[in-house]
């Protein structure tokens, strides 16, 4: 099956040109080169720009490209694939304008998305120096100018701190305090041009210098009066928390894009690395324990995949239970990439810490630009904590059975068309449940018939079956817990841990049961025959619940093989076909040339 956002990623991913070349611009020599220096890719960021990636930040109803959220995902993870500080750089344009995309106007929108499209950084201003992820204790404010001024409009005062984009960003959404008295209804989102603002009215501060993503711009800015015209004001007056909440459930579903393609480039450089390295007389790769590990990373990457691709299709299917989807995939891809690098610092040994040994030290690179993934758009207690609040809701609507079951089934079909999103959807509590929950039984007792005729996916049912009767464990604690406020006990935050993998196997089951005819020929058809991929990450779950394992030694080695024929055969690691990038104008290759996204 060869599927359209996959396609689109590959082209992407062949004008960039083979990262292997140091003469190409976006290079993994000069990631390398840049990391060191502690300086912003800015001429990686007009190699994207050549493209037209900006082009998709902006939906087409505001000028853009943007047709659906598969589309974002496959192409960020494109970069983050090749260097984090260049996705998370240039990608903030996206996090930038989505309070707009969610509740501006629509003359808004489309000033905006011009602005994006001539190549104009946006940055998203929610942190606070003193108050980190507490919204709601932001001090930066707007007070309406004084009478007689003519512009009317607001002055903004005060700071955001370790805000990407912060100092090259033209312009900033704006939280702000427009209530001194704040609570949920005393805080507005300004879209604020910098271009418009007296010299004097703001200043930058310092970059700050982190352990990874070192060449990123991570500041802040200062605003002392700075006057900001009615026109900035994005949605209502107090709406400015509710408005971030909802945009945040886009940008942490798309945050997902970030793990996938630093899992992409970890686990490619774990396993060439097995492959080469001798060892006792005998390589890496064949010594039990290593390959232990690799297949086990190999099935947390399918697993984290499948989730991903999933909840970008459930962004435009599954609107307004976003707000369980997007905590899930925010939590669980970036804890659950972090353990898949450091798992495979146990192939790679100390080469997995030095700079100038293997692979230029590209290993230690990802791994701790990855690091910083989990702390944005809301770090992992968060996005647990958000879980916590929907318990009574999620309870309720396992019981009775209901959710949006018809959304879940259309993201979970790769063959079905996406309709536009519908910002309008968003809700900020999942008021009927879960469909992806309401269906778990239905799913499971289907793979189970199906297994009575293809015996190779029994383990998988069994697996099914046992997810099942976890889940529903599950939920009798969360029961229990669904009245908890304000201070959240640990316990409390490890059944939201345990509600989110239970959430996770069962959008792997759906996933599975209503693609895997889908994806009979091509590359990539072994992961789904006989279930391959979804018995791993099915096992992985159950793991990871504390349950004991299927036994299906079988797919994991199946895993593994399938994993090492991708390196050979210069194909990428993922569920669905994308071929790496080659040597420009080599046998074999294409779309390296006069391809771009660009109409």
């Amino acid at each position: 099956m060869e599927h359209p956002p996959y396609r689109l990623a590959e082209q992407f991913d062949h004008f960039l040109g083979d990262p292997q070349d140091p003469a190409e611009t976006f290079s993994y020599a000069r990631c390398v080169e840049l990391d060191e220096k502690e300086e912003f890719p800015a001429d990686i960021c007009r190699r994207l720009e050549e493209w037209g990636l900006a082009d998709y930040y902006v939906p087409e109803e505001h000028g853009g490209r943007l047709r659906d959220y598969e589309q974002v995902l496959q192409l960020i993870r494109a970069v983050a694939r090749r260097d984090l500080t260049v996705a998370i750089g240039h990608g903030k344009t996206y996090l930038g304008g989505v309070c707009v995309w969610v509740a501006g106007t629509a003359e808004q929108a489309g000033r905006l998305g011009r602005d994006i499209r001539d190549g104009h950084p946006v940055s998203l201003g929610l942190t606070e120096r003193a108050h980190g992820s507490d919204l709601l204790a932001g001090e930066v404010h707007s007070a309406p100018a004084p009478s007689g001024t003519s512009a009317g409009g607001r002055l903004v005062s005060g700071e955001k701190w370790l805000i990407n984009n912060a100092t090259r960003g033209t312009l900033i959404s704006l939280l702000t305090r427009t209530d001194p008295a704040g609570g949920p209804r005393g805080f507005s989102v300004f879209l604020v041009d910098k271009r418009a603002l007296p010299e004097d009215s703001y200043r930058c501060l310092p970059k700050v210098r982190t352990h990874g993503i070192r060449g990123a711009d991570i500041s802040g800015i200062v605003f002392d009066e700075a006057p900001v015209g009615d026109d900035a004001l994005v949605g209502a007056e107090g709406s400015g928390i509710e408005t971030v909440l909802k945009a945040l459930q886009l940008t942490r579903t798309m945050c997902a894009s970030l793990s996938l393609g630093a899992a992409d480039h970890g686990l490619a450089l774990a396993t060439d690395f097995a492959e080469r390295r001798e060892l006792y007389g005998r390589r890496l790769i064949e010594l039990p324990q290593a390959r232990q590990v690799l297949a086990a990373a190999a099935a947390d990457v399918a697993l984290h995949e499948a989730l991903a691709l999933f909840a970008s299709r459930a962004v435009h299917t599954q609107t307004a239970e976003l707000g369980v989807t997007a905590a899930v995939t925010k939590y669980l891809l970036p804890s659950g990439t972090e353990q898949v690098l450091t798992d495979l610092t146990r192939v790679l040994g100390a080469r997995a810490f030095l700079k100038d040994v293997h692979a230029h030290g590209r290993f230690q690179k990802v791994e701790r630009d990855h690091r910083i993934v989990g702390l944005f758009d809301g770090n992992t207690l968060v996005n647990l904590n958000s879980l916590v609040n929907q318990f009574r809701s999620l309870v309720r609507g396992y019981r009775r059975g209901t959710g949006d079951v018809q959304g879940a089934r259309a993201a979970y079909d790769l063959a079905t068309p996406l309709e536009p999103l519908d910002p309008t959807k968003l809700s900020l509590v999942a008021r009927r449940g879960s469909g992806v929950q309401a269906g778990l039984a239905e799913h499971a007792a289907a793979l189970a018939r199906r297994a009575e005729r293809q015996p190779a996916l029994a383990a998988a049912a069994g697996a099914a079956r046992r997810l099942v009767e976890a889940t529903t464990r599950v939920h009798d604690e969360m029961e229990t817990q669904q009245h908890v406020v304000g201070d959240v006990e640990p316990e409390v935050f490890d059944t939201a841990r345990r509600y989110a993998l239970c959430y996770a196997g069962a959008a792997c089951l759906g996933l599975w049961t209503h693609s895997a005819d889908h994806v009979t020929d091509g590359p990539t058809a072994p992961l789904w025959r006989d279930g391959l991929w979804l018995r791993a990450a099915l096992d992985r779950i159950l793991f990871r619940l504390g349950e004991p394992d299927t036994g299906d030694d079988a797919a994991y080695e199946a895993l593994l093989n399938h994993l090492r024929a991708t390196r050979t055969h210069g194909e990428i690691y993922s569920l669905l076909p994308q071929r790496q990038p080659g040597p420009r104008n080599a046998p074999g290759t294409s779309g390296t040339t006069g391809t771009t996204g660009k109409s």
